[in-house]
């Protein structure tokens, strides 16, 4: 009994914290925080429909409570009170204000969803990218400059992008939520959407539907920039493939690492992460953070054990893969010092 009694007034501050916690967050993540005009007319939505929504609550209660004190039962009053029934102008008020009510909401919401869901594939002045979601990374494909890359996508700003969505395995969510979003990404099925980036930055992205054990650890960055950097940028990944300069340790990194993976042109097909420029990227992996960490420290970890990193991520291990220390610290090295100036 003492328990139960314990538990009640416990309820009551546990319901509090959670309230409150839930607030909390990265700052990049929040879509109260629009930074692009998807992002801003769905922000703009939430509030429309939030503000509308309080708005009834806050009526309806202030009725309730100017009933319940003004026809309140009387000290000594036991007469039955008038029995009213039906009344055609509050009849008309409540049928007439909530079909007003959802026409404020209606209009601009699917005004707003069409207008969002307009495809620009076929416009020449968006630039065309198709994602592809994996277990647990992301592929950026530009079919209009024959590139591909991971984990990073870069974007000039001032300009539409087209996104083409797919999985290649399970069913994933892409989802910048500064920026706007999210689109589901399935296996065998495009699904098309756009965005727009107006300002120089880094965004992060996430995998906003449960796809496995690091569905959480899915992240990429979304980095805009301006059109001279985006052009230098394209011009970089089409150069040619830097290869390691020790000619043992290039013929290790081909035998070992390209076989999935893809650097410049070779092994353009690949099954895993592009891995051209990595080192200049602001994450390995998506989730190890370049400026807390050196990249090369990170890419010995992530290469070492990824597993430890992303759990059922299907990469091997060095040691699966029967590589050496002196093989691990040869090719981290190599991709830390693989960059892209642009």
């Amino acid at each position: 009994m003492k328990r139960w009694r314990f538990a009640k007034r416990l309820l009551p501050l546990v319901a509090g914290m959670m309230l409150l916690l839930s607030g909390c967050g990265r700052a990049d993540l929040s879509t109260l925080n629009p930074q692009g005009p998807v992002a801003q007319e769905q922000y703009n939505l939430m509030k429309l429909s939030i503000g509308i929504m309080a708005l009834v609550v806050i009526v309806v209660f202030a009725i309730c409570f100017y009933v319940l004190i003004r026809f309140r039962r009387r000290k000594g009053d036991k007469t039955i009170p008038k029995q009213v029934e039906g009344n055609h102008k509050l009849e008309i008020i409540w049928t007439v204000i909530p079909i007003i009510l959802l026409l404020i909401l209606g209009v601009p919401t699917i005004n707003t969803v069409f207008g969002l869901a307009k495809d620009y594939s076929d416009d020449k002045n968006a630039i065309q990218v198709k994602v592809i979601g994996h277990q647990y990374w992301w592929e950026f494909e530009y079919p209009e400059y024959g590139i591909t890359t991971a984990q990073e996508l870069v974007v000039p700003t001032g300009k539409k992008i087209a996104f083409d969505v797919s999985s290649a395995d399970v069913t994933h969510a892409f989802w910048i939520p500064a920026i706007g979003g999210k689109t589901d990404a399935n296996v065998g099925v495009s699904n098309k959407m756009y965005l727009e980036f107006p300002n120089e930055g880094v965004f992060r992205g996430k995998c906003a539907e449960l796809c496995g054990p690091s569905h959480a650890l899915m992240d990429f960055k979304a980095k805009a920039v301006d059109q001279a950097s985006f052009d230098r940028w394209v011009a970089a990944m089409k150069a040619p493939a830097q290869m390691p300069e020790d000619a043992e340790l290039a013929k290790t990194f081909e035998n070992m690492c390209l076989s999935c993976h893809a650097v410049g042109e070779t092994n353009s097909g690949a099954s895993a992460p592009n891995l051209t420029g990595v080192g200049s990227r602001q994450t390995i992996g998506g989730i190890l953070y370049n400026d807390e960490t050196p990249v090369e420290d990170n890419l010995k970890e992530w290469i070492k054990d990824p597993l430890a990193v992303k759990p059922g991520a299907t990469m091997p291990t060095a040691e699966d893969l029967g590589l050496t220390d002196e093989q691990l610290d040869g090719i981290a090295k190599y991709l830390a010092n693989y960059k892209l100036d642009y």
